[in-house]
């Protein structure tokens, strides 16, 4: 027996450190979570993805009190990306998140996005990953934080011993 290790490497930024096209695409996934629905949870999410021929396609997650019916903000914008642009590869996806659960009054807007970043769960992972694979090459990952933003190079990297033979 041996053991393997698994490495990901990432890069840690301020906002203000993003290029101008992230930047944008940050600011159109925080601007989705305002379309959130989430009475149960309480979580807001916003993702936009960038596909190949330059459109923007964004999402925000919708509960439904018969859960685990809703859907979350990744799979959102990625099944509505592969309904309208069939083919076109995604290049990049941004995510940012805030909960009513941090907001006490007289905070702004900007003040009710997590500190830290979060990440997609599982299953938004693996439909990402089922699009990055179609699209033979990586999808960037931004997850904007208030404090920090991580970027990884790809949605794979985010789901280590991934199945990519469909």
């Amino acid at each position: 027996m041996k053991e393997l290790t698994i490495t990901t490497i990432i890069r840690e930024c301020d906002f203000e450190e993003l290029p101008a096209s992230d930047k944008r695409l940050v600011e159109l996934a925080k601007e989705m979570t305002r379309n959130a629905y989430a009475p149960y949870s309480r979580f807001h999410v916003g993702a936009a993805i960038e596909l190949a021929d330059g459109r923007v396609v964004t999402g925000a997650n919708q509960e439904n009190a018969a859960s685990p019916s809703g859907t979350c903000a990744e799979r959102s914008a990625c099944f509505q990306a592969g309904a309208i642009a069939p083919g076109v590869p995604f290049r990049k996806i941004a995510i940012a998140a805030w909960t009513e659960l941090r907001k006490p009054e007289g905070l702004d807007y900007e003040e009710y996005f997590q500190d830290s970043p979060i990440s997609p769960c599982g299953a938004c992972r693996q439909a990402l990953l089922e699009y990055e694979t179609l699209g033979r090459g990586p999808v960037e990952v931004i997850l904007y934080g208030r404090r920090r933003c991580y970027i990884f190079p790809s949605i794979a990297s985010l789901l280590p011993y991934c199945f990519t033979e469909f």
